[in-house]
């Protein structure tokens, strides 16, 4: 029988790709997810809040905003930035999307939209995790429409800004120091993002309850009420909202490598099963239909991560496009949630036990299939980079 300590998922050894220093990295972040965060994941997920006493282990990996550049973030390549973003959800979706909307998207805004002195002011102490940021564009009734539909209004008043409307499935939001808002400036008709403090008068995040996917995340329906923001808190280089997809072309290839992460845990689950368990008086990996199952979600595995590793080379080259991340997202978060379906299959009725950890990926790939765009979506921006016509509305 295999030593289940050898077990992997990376069967092509994409990891060789990186050098020895990141390799280090990406093993130190397979520890904490194997020590500190397994043993009591399924406990937080069950009671939906997020392990924030983990936060500080976290920042001792030094992985919020790893591939910005200066301003004291790691400045590693995409590469890396990438397999980490797997390497946290591999270990748990949740604690990946964390990450994704601190270090991504909320400290992406900043990086891509800021000036300079605003990089300087948030981002030094984002990247120690002393503060923890979140990413407000979605709304209540607008989310794949929301480049044109946004309601969420700004209104200067001296040098001020006054923020009025509603966000959700703003994740961290709760619990942010600072909440990146997105708003329609009243008068120009312009996107225009803007960074708001916990604690601001007219500010309110409250968690959504009841989520059967990332349970684990605390995502907020936030309501905004003549909340007033300086001019010195909206970001300077965000004119439309050409720079707010910027931020999401970017995090959306992490959405794709969050994919293969989801689905290399609930693989790496299932195999550790099948080689403890018997049926009719001998081991399932001995039967054919169990080692079809592992090889079809290997497959899948190996696919979209050799896709993903190429779409990380084509974003450290400055080419990558929006139509090369809508096409990893969507094909990935599909063979997803094969691979976890099949996981599942692999583990018959003890699958849907939590205690055997698959299900909760089972659960978490709902969510990753759909935020950051819709496969349906994604599709269309993929459909229209190759006809040359937009088919989205």
């Amino acid at each position: 029988m295999r030593d289940p300590s050898t077990i992997t998922s990376d069967f092509y050894d994409l990891e060789a790709l990186l050098d020895e220093d990141d390799r280090a990295l990406l093993h130190r972040v397979r520890s904490f997810m194997d020590e500190q965060v397994t043993p009591i994941i399924n406990e937080y997920w069950t009671r939906a809040e997020f392990p924030r006493q983990l936060i500080p282990a976290m920042a001792e990996l030094g992985i919020a905003g790893t591939a910005i550049q200066g301003h004291g973030c790691p400045g590693r390549s995409s590469l890396v930035d990438g397999m980490i973003a797997m390497e946290l959800s591999k270990g748990d979706p949740s604690i990946s999307t964390f990450m994704g909307v601190h270090g991504g998207l909320a400290m992406g805004s900043i990086d891509l939209c800021g000036s300079e002195e605003q990089k300087e002011r948030w981002l030094p102490a984002m990247a120690r995790m002393e503060l923890i940021g979140a990413f407000g564009l979605t709304e209540p009734d607008h989310g794949s429409d929301v480049a044109r539909g946004l309601r969420t209004t700004a209104r200067r008043d001296g040098d001020s800004w006054v923020l009025d409307g509603e966000k959700k499935w703003i994740g961290n939001a709760s619990f942010a120091d600072l909440v990146i808002i997105w708003a329609r400036d009243v008068e120009t008709d312009r996107v225009l993002g803007f960074v708001v403090e916990q604690g601001t008068p007219g500010f309110t995040a409250v968690d959504l309850q009841d989520k059967i996917a990332l349970r684990a995340v605390q995502n907020a329906h936030i309501t905004l009420e003549g909340v007033r923001v300086p001019e010195e808190n909206r970001l300077q280089e965000a004119h439309s909202f050409r720079e707010t997809a910027n931020v999401l072309r970017a995090t959306r290839a992490g959405v794709a490598w969050s994919a293969v992460g989801c689905s290399r845990g609930a693989y790496e689950h299932a195999l550790r099963y099948a080689l403890q368990r018997e049926q009719f008086g001998q081991r399932i990996t001995e039967f054919q239909l169990v080692q079809d199952l592992l090889v079809r979600m290997l497959g899948n595995i190996t696919a979209s991560a050799a896709m993903c590793a190429r779409l990380s080379q084509l974003q450290m080259a400055g080419t990558m496009t929006d139509e090369h991340a809508s096409l990893a997202k969507a094909f990935c978060t599909m063979r997803m949630r094969e691979t976890v379906g099949w996981a599942r299959e692999l583990m018959g009725g003890n699958g849907i036990l939590l205690e055997n950890h698959v299900g909760r990926y089972v659960a978490d790939a709902e969510a990753i299939y759909s935020y950051e765009g819709t496969r349906e979506v994604n599709t269309l921006i993929v459909g229209r980079g190759v006809t040359g016509a937009s088919a989205i509305v």
